[in-house]
């Protein structure tokens, strides 16, 4: 089995080490795996070093933010070499405008009615380098255990048994954080085209994340995307439907890019996601079709 798309805690919004994604992918019963973490490649050595020492293919990779015609979208990039230059300025990049973005989202938080403190976000993480820096799945997270908020209307399609609560935290920020919604924290990120040429110049191969959470009813701009350099399409992911992947898959084949599949497993943040979900599909099809993909794109 194969996962080519998963975050430790190296992304704002991941729960676990490299070390225990590889674990992970062993008791899954998975060979082959890429850790992407957001805008960062700082869990490549420990995930490969852990890979080698459990007898599982590594393969190098990076999620990274990007704009098309004003639009956010999510680009994979494999077979990366994560010591170039390029990965480390796309963090530092995004990492200089987190906490301004952060404080943003805090205080359309708050003007939608809710009492949400620094400390409370804060005290969601561990780790120092983190603090002060928010996601909307953390302002979901304090929102949703607060006694007062329990029958808040905002939040009653996260609670348990609502047509939200599969991934609560995950769906609040779709709903409330992400691009157009009212709690947004605007960040400038890299042109596509920027990103795909530095993902080729570290000699990697550039795969548009999950383009059915991204387009959402915009299917048809695939079209006008797929005239850029990117190589391939995450036609199985744990966002898509059945449908879709009937879509993306037949796409790919007509603009001829590679096919990828990955669950994005981030742990509690997407708490009904398990490792190696998306290969499972149709009886472990999208895991061969992603391997014989790569295999002949020379990934492998």
């Amino acid at each position: 089995m194969i996962d080519l798309h998963m975050h430790s805690h190296y992304s704002d919004d991941g729960e676990f080490t490299p070390k225990a994604l590889a674990l992970g992918c062993l008791e899954a019963g998975i060979g082959v795996f890429s850790v992407t973490d957001h805008n960062c490649v700082r869990a490549d050595s420990e995930a490969r070093e852990a890979a080698e020492r459990l007898g599982l293919t590594y393969l190098s990779g990076g999620e990274f933010d990007c704009t098309y015609n004003g639009r956010n979208f999510h680009m994979l990039g494999y077979g990366i070499d994560c010591e170039k230059d390029f990965f480390a300025g796309v963090e530092r990049a995004v990492e200089s405008q987190s906490r301004r973005a952060s404080l943003e989202m805090l205080e359309k938080t708050r003007a939608l009615g809710f009492s949400v403190t620094e400390e409370e976000l804060d005290g969601l993480s561990s780790e120092e380098s983190r603090k002060g820096k928010w996601t909307g799945e953390m302002f979901g997270e304090v929102l949703l255990s607060k006694p007062e908020y329990e029958g808040h209307p905002l939040l009653a399609p996260y609670r348990e048994g609502r047509k939200r609560s599969d991934n609560p935290y995950v769906n609040f920020y779709w709903d409330f954080y992400s691009q157009g919604k009212s709690c947004y924290g605007a960040v400038t990120y890299p042109p596509m085209e920027e990103l795909i040429g530095g993902i080729h110049g570290a000699g990697g191969i550039a795969v548009l994340a999950h383009p059915g959470a991204n387009l959402k009813g915009r299917e048809n701009m695939l079209e006008e995307l797929a005239a850029l350099d990117f190589d391939g399409i995450e036609v199985f992911s744990s966002y898509h439907s059945k449908a879709q992947e009937e879509y993306f898959l037949e796409a790919a084949g007509r603009f001829g890019k590679l096919i990828t599949c990955g669950s994005d497993f981030h742990g509690k943040t997407k708490s009904a996601i398990s490792l190696g979900e998306a290969a499972a599909h149709g009886g472990g099809l999208a895991g061969e079709i992603t391997v014989r993909a790569l295999k002949e794109g020379g990934i492998l």
